[in-house]
């Protein structure tokens, strides 16, 4: 089991699974929006994008969403596959309740537990996706996650977080303000990006876990890396 060490600066309401329901359903409610409005889908998008042209791949595969919140990355990932003519089925896992019945209710299959024992065996799914949960835990526990990842997946494994910068910082103040977010999202929103990678961090951090792998600059202040798993075969 890997010990789920927490990243520094502070402390965000979703990183505990006891988060009220009521806080932790209207927090990823506006993860969704932002999501959708400024590039966290797009990321995740591009990551399944690259992995799909990297190789031959079945026509029906697995993808395994770790923190998967309210199942909107995963989601729109098995539209695109779908226009790429792959069946993709998502496997959404969280360990807050409130995103596990969020995941239920838009029809994927949801399984409630912790990253930091992830209950499935090595080459199990096809593709593991990590999108916007790296950055909750120190450095050393996210090479242990990617390591776990990339042993977990079949073919590949995609990371997409947010970059670390000003710019971001301030984008998300502002824009909470214009689309009416939650106070706590307000605050969650730039802890996160406080919180976060830049390039070399993101790229450093893979390195230390075994993986080499391209660190893309995506818009909205995003950065994604996607990798073939040394087992992957077609």
């Amino acid at each position: 089991m890997i010990a789920l060490a927490p990243a520094p600066l502070g402390h965000e309401a979703l990183d505990d699974p006891r988060c009220p329901t009521h806080l932790a359903r209207a927090t990823l409610a506006d993860i969704a929006r932002v999501n959708r409005l400024f590039g966290g889908i797009a990321a995740a998008r591009y990551g399944l994008d690259l992995l799909l042209a990297a190789g031959a791949t079945a026509s029906t595969l697995t993808l395994l969403d770790v923190g998967a919140g309210g199942g909107d990355v995963a989601s729109a990932l098995a539209v695109r596959a779908a226009a790429r003519g792959v069946r993709l089925t998502p496997i959404a896992v969280d360990s807050h309740r409130a995103a596990a019945a969020l995941c239920r209710t838009a029809g994927l299959r949801s399984v409630l537990a912790s990253a930091a024992a992830l209950p499935f065996r090595d080459r199990t799914v096809d593709i593991v996706l990590a999108s916007q949960f790296l950055h909750h835990f120190r450095r050393e526990t996210a090479m242990a996650l990617v390591r776990a990842f990339s042993a977990t997946a079949r073919i590949g494994v995609v990371v997409a977080e947010p970059r670390r910068s000003l710019g971001a910082a301030a984008g998300i103040w502002a824009a909470s303000f214009a689309l009416g977010l939650n106070p706590v999202t307000r605050r969650d929103g730039v802890l996160s990006v406080r919180r976060s990678f830049t390039g070399a961090d993101l790229r450093d951090t893979l390195a230390g876990a075994g993986v080499r792998a391209t660190v893309h600059r995506r818009p909205g202040f995003r950065l994604v890396a996607a990798w073939r798993t040394d087992h992957a075969h077609g």
